[in-house]
């Protein structure tokens, strides 16, 4: 009788959603399944492109699994680790965020009948977490050690790395153009370091794909400029580089500024001391030797004069990346006030130019002592056209900067994962019980990658599939995948389809997981309120209100 007089507890907000048990676990897994399925369709050479307009009206085209799942702006909270996961591949690795995405899905497709028959998460997770860990140390077997010692056969192996990257973006036709271009960039930088953002992209819209090059040194678009700016000289040879932090132009009186004065003779002092001042600051760059002067802030139309009097080339609002990488690569440091430059402030390049690209005029410094950095100018037709272009470029660069830092390389187009998928499908024979089943069905899911890239290219999945099993069933022919040239299977390691093996290592680990963390999740909690459009700006429409009145506003 007691227990029926009881209160009821009420723990959550009003109107709060909580959806619990397995019926919510397989919701999260058909999620992660409905998204992987809109970018399956992308994967491999043969894969379709997406166009996503977002809520501004820009047009992206992209077949960049990362990109694409970025520009989605998925909501649904399990789905977001996918989004995640596609994330840290691109800034890992550069490659395989389709496949990493991809591969999560199809081992939350492959379980989800276990945990429909009640099989408990945690069993599956343990599983996937052994199955992980054999086929890491199975790529780290099979991974072939890349040789410096012969610097002609070291960059071959790097093109046909970036080749690869390559062949699956919408530049695939231009790739023997491009992987050139790549593999320079990225020798030209600190071998040791190795640092991706000292090469610098811009994009000019025009001209043909092949109209791209590759500048060794610095190059970037022509600032705002004065009256006086065309009567400068605009190239040098062996010129001494100032990089300022300084603002050479007069400054107007602020609206609230205040001068009493009594004779007009005061009044001329004050405008003589201004102009004084910016004279004084222009003659001792003048005295420094400078033939060319960059400042991060504006220079006006009186020292764009003064300099174009003396031939001396200025450039001002250059923006901090490119004044970063000037620095870098002529030598020299910026300097926030003119007084006491001495010439060890100073850079210097074997050669200044200033020159029309397309449309557009670029100031570029050649010949640079210090060059550890490059410029990749990129043309095309469409604005869309070349931003794809980038995240290609992009993608090879990363990739073949890991090939340098790992110095281990595996083969492409599902010939690993066939290898891993026998390697682990023979492993599960040897153990029994339930973790039987859950490698067994790892091994199943790598081979959604071959599939996939199968399917995408229009071929029979299923006779190709039945093939490679073949094959990989026998000693010696770990390295065979899919030909998408012959239709067929290949040695995909004689055919020069080459990834670094960190690509690998880093899908299986992140796809693994991902999967984990979204089998380890059984109830979701969600407030109403945190999805309406309004509430963020409720919330900080309410939190000024309180800050104000903090502050002593009067009330009445």
């Amino acid at each position: 009788m007691n227990s029926l007089l009881q209160p009821q507890i009420i723990l959550l907000r009003e109107g709060t959603d909580t959806s619990q048990g397995k019926g919510q676990l397989l919701s999260n897994i058909n999620a992660c399944i409905a998204i992987a399925d809109t970018i399956r369709t992308t994967l491999g050479p043969r894969g379709m492109d997406k166009l996503i307009v977002d809520s501004k009206g820009k047009v992206t085209i992209s077949n960049d699994g990362a990109t694409i799942l970025k520009l989605l702006d998925i909501v649904h909270p399990a789905g977001k680790v996918l989004v995640d996961i596609a994330r840290s591949q691109d800034a890992e690795v550069g490659d395989g965020t389709t496949s990493v995405s991809l591969f999560a899905a199809e081992l939350l497709k492959e379980v989800k009948s276990y945990i429909e028959e009640g099989v408990s998460p945690q069993v599956i997770i343990k599983g996937f977490r052994k199955a992980s860990q054999l086929a890491i140390n199975k790529v780290k077997e099979m991974a072939v050690p890349i040789e410096k010692n012969n610097p002609t056969e070291f960059r071959e192996i790097l093109e046909k790395c970036a080749s690869t990257a390559l062949s699956s973006k919408l530049v695939h036709s231009q790739k023997d153009f491009f992987k050139k271009m790549v593999v320079d960039a990225v020798l030209s930088l600190d071998q040791d370091e190795l640092n991706e953002r000292m090469i610098g992209i811009k994009k000019i819209p025009g001209g043909a794909m092949q109209d791209s090059l590759l500048i060794e040194g610095v190059a970037f678009k022509k600032t705002f400029s004065y009256a006086g700016f065309e009567q400068q000289p605009k190239s040098f040879k062996n010129p001494k580089i100032l990089s300022l932090n300084v603002e050479l132009e007069l400054k107007a009186e602020r609206d609230n500024a205040e001068v009493r004065v009594e004779k007009v003779k005061e009044y001329q002092a004050i405008v003589d001391a201004e102009w004084k001042i910016i004279y004084d600051k222009l003659e001792k760059i003048v005295a420094t030797g400078a033939k060319i002067v960059l400042s991060r802030l504006p220079i006006g139309d009186l020292a764009t004069q003064y300099f174009a009097d003396r031939d001396i080339f200025c450039a001002g609002r250059v923006l901090n990346e490119d004044l970063g990488r000037v620095i870098k690569a002529v030598g020299g440091q910026v300097q926030s006030s003119v007084n006491d430059i001495k010439p060890e402030h100073l850079g210097t390049c074997d050669y200044f130019e200033e020159r029309q690209i397309g449309g557009e005029r670029f100031n570029i410094f050649q010949g640079c002592p210090n060059a550890k950095t490059c410029t990749l100018i990129l043309r095309g037709g469409a604005e869309q056209f070349i931003e794809e272009v980038e995240r290609s470029l992009h993608d090879a660069i990363m990739v073949v900067r890991r090939a340098i830092k790992s110095k281990t390389i595996v083969a492409g187009g599902g010939a690993t994962e066939m290898e891993l998928s026998r390697y682990l499908r023979e492993y599960s024979r040897t153990i029994e019980g339930k973790q039987q089943l859950i490698i067994a069905a790892f091994a199943k899911a790598l081979e959604v990658i071959p599939r996939q890239i199968a399917d995408n290219a229009g071929f029979d999945a299923t006779d190709i599939l039945n093939k490679l099993r073949q094959k990989h069933a026998t000693d010696g022919n770990q390295w065979y995948g899919v030909d998408i040239n012959s239709e067929s299977i290949s040695n995909n390691y004689d055919n020069f389809v080459w990834e670094p093996a960190l690509v690998k290592i880093n899908i299986l680990s992140a796809s693994t997981e991902a999967a984990n963390l979204i089998l380890s999740v059984d109830e979701t909690v969600r407030n109403p309120q945190s999805e309406k459009p309004d509430a963020a700006a409720n919330a900080r429409a309410r939190g000024a209100m309180m800050a104000s009145r903090g502050r002593g506003v009067t009330r009445r």
